[in-house]
């Protein structure tokens, strides 16, 4: 498994809030476990306590994806330096649940570690994962979704760092907005020249005849 698949664990537990919109997801157990996907033996672990400590953990988090979105790449590798500090991981390999044509294992990296509660595991392995695609791709390919109020985090994987929006959905909605604006200010600009042009002729009182034009 590559390492910096691990990154999506930081992606999925920023993005359980929607600040702008007063959203957060983050109130269960039962979600705190449902951010571990296929590991459900981690997932077990998790109390009720690690719903508390995991929304700390994410906010120290999307203050790394802020901190990158800003261009601050010095403040926002310290912010997931001290995460990596915090909570470390064990890099070994393993060959479990894959195998080739041989029925030889397929070895991979795989992070272990060592947590004493769910968060602490879950803080591993989106950090270290988080660190890996920085350090492979650049700072600038973390990003927050510009199609306000979204702001969702995301990783740009494109081939010309292009990418702008964490959906194809926020994509659409923000070029309708765009489209929307643009015919407004065109609508506007066409009204205020016409406008414009009206008051450049002559002014004629009531009952006046236009004056004859010279030849």
């Amino acid at each position: 498994m590559e390492l910096a698949y691990y990154s999506d664990y930081a992606v999925r537990l920023v993005n359980t809030e929607e600040p702008v919109r007063g959203k957060d997801a983050l109130t269960s157990v039962e979600a705190v476990r449902d951010l571990f996907g296929a590991s459900q033996s981690a997932a077990r672990r998790a109390t009720d306590s690690d719903v508390t400590r995991f929304r700390s953990i994410r906010a120290r988090l999307r203050a790394v994806f802020e901190a990158a979105d800003a261009g601050d790449e010095t403040l926002a590798v310290d912010l997931l330096n001290s995460l990596l500090l915090e909570f470390p991981v064990s890099p070994q390999i393993s060959g479990h649940d894959f195998r080739d044509d041989d029925g030889r294992p397929l070895w991979h990296m795989h992070l272990a570690d060592h947590p004493s509660n769910a968060t602490a595991g879950y803080a591993a392995i989106a950090a270290m994962g988080l660190a890996f695609h920085l350090t492979e791709y650049g700072v600038d390919r973390l990003g927050l979704c510009e199609a306000a109020p979204c702001r969702n985090a995301y990783l740009d994987t494109s081939t010309n760092r292009s990418r702008r929006y964490c959906s194809d959905r926020c994509a659409t909605r923000a070029n309708v907005a765009a489209y929307r604006a643009r015919k407004r200010r065109e609508a506007d600009l066409s009204e205020n020249t016409g406008l414009a042009a009206d008051s450049t002729q002559p002014s004629i009182a009531h009952g006046e005849r236009p004056a004859p034009r010279g030849r």
